[in-house]
């Protein structure tokens, strides 16, 4: 379980296909405090530490997080937003996050404002995922407020901080993400049948 706040960036230092999985070696701050089996959320993907060496530590993504998420269209060099798991008992500063991207979106229009940022994506709405005036969405593992929600498009206004801090600062206008839609509105959009 995650809260959505960033913690560090990563590097991709290393890109390695076994069969249909794809090992990432990253180069983070936090590699000497990780151990191995611990979770972190990778562009709000969560995968599991399976070795560590110095500040470097790597981890496997399998097809179906490749298909479903922007992990597949990394490139060593580029760098991931990372997250590791919430403590119980900790501050939920964001949200629920649980690290399991529902699909991507794309990235339509950037627009800065007087020192912030509005960001607007565009997604499939085929999958029935919705997004809420003032809800909570996650983009890249970092959780934000929507505005201007429609069918299947909406915006983000991104502070300062997070536009220095997080990957944010590197998307542009096609630039491909990965979001996770609020756990409650899910389960809601399942009990009233309107989801998958």
């Amino acid at each position: 379980m995650f809260t959505g706040i960033i913690e560090t960036l990563g590097t991709i230092e290393k890109l390695e296909n076994e069969g249909h999985n794809l090992h990432m070696t990253i180069h983070s701050s936090i590699a000497t405090e990780l151990k191995i089996d611990q979770s972190i959320a990778h562009n709000g993907v969560c995968l599991t530490v399976v070795a560590l060496n110095g500040d470097t530590y790597t981890v496997t993504a399998i097809e179906e997080t490749l298909q479903k998420s922007n992990l597949g269209f990394l490139k060593e060099g580029d760098v991931v937003n990372l997250e590791r798991a919430m403590v119980l008992g900790a501050r939920l500063d964001g949200h629920i996050v649980q690290g399991h991207v529902d699909q991507t979106a794309i990235c339509t229009s950037i627009e800065e404002k007087n020192g912030s940022w509005f960001f607007s994506f565009e997604y499939d709405a085929k999958q029935n995922n919705v997004t809420i005036e003032k809800g909570s969405i996650t983009i890249d593992g970092t959780s934000l407020t929507v505005i201007d929600s429609n069918i299947n498009t909406f915006s983000v206004a991104i502070i300062p901080y997070t536009y220095e801090n997080t990957r944010f600062n590197s998307y542009k206008k096609g630039t491909i993400v990965n979001l996770e839609f609020d756990v409650i509105g899910k389960y809601v959009a399942k009990l009233m049948g309107t989801a998958k």
